[in-house]
């Protein structure tokens, strides 16, 4: 059984996440960090949830309509069928920019016969902190609290208001809608202004999913993860979030329990990076002004993470009057990993910096900020590379001198030298390069470990650690390099279990981690793509992908044994990676074509 069988819908404001069977046990009104409105995936007796329940002669199978995300939960029990469409609304507006208004539409399609259904409408308002009261009013029904604070929700429906609250069962005879609102409607909806708003939000999507280019082999999975990333972007500002969810547990029962639902500075640039590659251009400029609008001071270290508005204390809070995933406690809203130290967001956003200026040098805007920030940044870099710091898995105890912190910073210095070179401030790149060779050397020097064959997790241990194998995609060794191939090889022999990789083995601050960080496993599969090892590493591919839910979504982590998703849900960072593998794989198979075309 997978309990992460959820689909996302959203519109790049807020996002909602529903069940197989229809259930929406996840939303956040009015944006993705606001406090939520159905919250059953942390607490099944009082989170609270929007149900859609039929006898047990139904069946119920579910898909996304192609290249949207549009999701269609389908009712059958042969002679009686129809569907819930389930979307938050976002098209064009005439006068320009989006409209995508804090609001969730469940359009109601009636197929053949007499079906016949019952609602659970239970909202839970501000994270079921205290009561909610619903009410049935002349043109709606209205929740509310004012227990911690005032909030009200309004579900507005073309089905009998009191059917609906009290459960009853509703005749559905033709097509009918439920739009729950963070705010009242000045005009009141109906089923024809529903579907048009159906027609408008499917229309934007094809559209967006029209500039993702047709891929030969795994098209499929690389549009959906596309559409999924984009669904974690946040329009407003152009931030990126890590997972739409908090507190959905590494592992059940256990602590690792946090929130995702902001901006981490490293999967929010890789995520810009990947989408960027794909044809998707606006995106990348909106991320790059949310990163120029953090920095006003020349400075200013970056932080590692920040509020989708640009919020940069996220003080952590426990929520414990809610159970938890399946009892795992505690339930945290804020992240109070913001405070830490991590040296490798510097490379990592630098490496982003200047894709989006290889690709748009005549076209970029802000090119002074941007200067000020590559200097900023290698400024920073040469003050406190050597320097230990909690590494890319946020080590909450001791700071060490990260392997994969080390790569970013040479990365960092790089790129800046690249960026000079584009911008032709020449000057610059003499007085880099010895700064860059320095890093590299000391990479070099204390980061192999002879006695292991491998780049370690840190300076002087034995240690290995899967982000090492990020080292070739920033250019920093060649993939026929041998040290590389070598530490290739040792951490698939180390960390690979149960077709599955560790990120490490070595105890952290919780204990040794009992599943597997879902993306560590694509970027061993990519690394033995670029050594050579391609038949191995699409069987690999082929088999991760299998562990997949049944909508084609990764959650953060994997059970070893189970397979069962865990973490935060969807991830960004396992849809990026997995987009990565696929068009490797993808212009493999063009590659084998075109040559066997020419023997022919």
């Amino acid at each position: 059984m997978n309990n992460l069988d959820y689909g996302i819908i959203g519109n790049c404001r807020s996002a909602a996440l529903v069940s197989k069977t229809g259930s929406i046990d996840w939303l956040c009104l009015p944006e993705f960090d606001s406090p939520s409105v159905f919250a059953k995936l942390l607490d099944d007796k009082i989170g609270g949830s929007f149900e859609i329940l039929v006898d047990e002669d139904y069946a119920i199978t579910q898909r996304y309509k192609d290249h949207t995300a549009i999701l269609i939960t389908k009712f059958s029990d042969g002679d009686n069928i129809f569907e819930v469409r389930d979307f938050m609304p976002r098209y064009h507006k005439a006068g320009g920019g989006y409209h995508a208004p804090p609001e969730l539409v469940r359009y109601i399609r009636h197929i053949k016969g007499k079906p016949k259904f019952r609602v659970a409408y239970d909202p839970k308002l501000e994270y079921a902190i205290g009561e909610t009261k619903t009410y049935v009013k002349h043109n709606f029904i209205a929740s509310l609290t004012h227990a911690e604070k005032f909030d009200t929700a309004f579900l507005y429906t073309s089905f009998n208001k009191n059917a609906v609250i009290e459960g009853r069962e509703i005749d559905l005879t033709e097509d009918g809608f439920f739009l729950l609102g963070y705010n009242e409607k000045i005009l009141h909806p109906n089923t024809q202004k529903m579907y048009l708003e159906l027609e408008r939000t499917k229309v934007y999507w094809l559209n967006w999913s029209n500039n993702t280019p047709t891929y030969r082999k795994y098209n499929e999975e690389i549009h959906r993860s596309a559409v999924t990333l984009k669904l974690l972007s946040y329009d407003k500002t152009g931030a990126v979030l890590a997972a739409a969810t908090t507190s959905l547990p590494e592992t059940i029962g256990e602590v690792r329990n946090w929130d995702y639902r902001f901006c981490w500075i490293r999967d929010a640039s890789m995520v810009i990076k990947v989408v960027s590659d794909l044809g998707h251009e606006k995106i990348a400029k909106r991320y790059l002004q949310f990163i120029i609008d953090l920095m006003p001071d020349k400075d200013e270290k970056l932080q590692i993470m920040y509020g989708i508005n640009k919020e940069k204390k996220l003080t952590e809070e426990t929520l414990d009057h809610l159970d938890g995933y399946m009892g795992s406690k505690p339930v945290r809203i804020g992240n109070a990993a913001y405070q830490q130290r991590q040296h490798d967001i510097y490379g990592i956003l630098m490496d982003v910096i200047y894709e989006q200026l290889k690709r748009f040098s005549t076209d970029i805007e802000n090119g002074e900020e941007i200067w000020s920030i590559t200097k900023g940044i290698v400024w920073i870099v040469e003050k406190h590379w050597q320097e230990p710091d909690k590494g890319i898995w946020e080590f909450r105890s001791e700071d060490r001198h990260f392997t994969f912190s080390k790569v970013l910073c040479w990365t960092a210095v790089d790129r800046a030298i690249k960026v000079a070179g584009i911008m032709n401030k020449n000057h610059k790149i003499g007085k880099w390069k010895p700064l860059r060779d320095e890093i590299w050397d000391s990479i070099q020097e204390k980061a192999w470990n002879e006695e292991v064959g491998a780049y370690t997790q840190s300076y002087g241990t034995k240690h290995l650690d899967a982000s090492v194998l990020l080292m070739e995609s920033y250019g920093c060794v060649n993939a026929n390099d041998e040290r590389f191939i070598s530490t290739v090889n040792a951490i698939g022999r180390e960390l690979k279990h149960e077709g599955l990789l560790y990120r490490y083995k070595n105890e952290d601050d919780f204990g040794l981690p009992s599943s597997s960080f879902t993306v560590c496993t694509f970027w061993y599969i990519n690394s033995l793509f670029k050594i050579g090892e391609t038949e191995k590493a699409e069987a690999h591919f082929e088999e991760l992908l299998g562990y997949s839910n049944h909508l084609g979504l990764f959650s953060e982590d994997l059970d070893f044994k189970t397979k069962r998703l865990l973490g935060n849900f969807p991830q960004a960072y396992s849809h990026l990676a997995l987009i990565e593998c696929a068009i490797n794989f993808s212009k493999k198979h063009s590659e084998e074509k075109i040559l066997e075309s020419m023997r022919e």
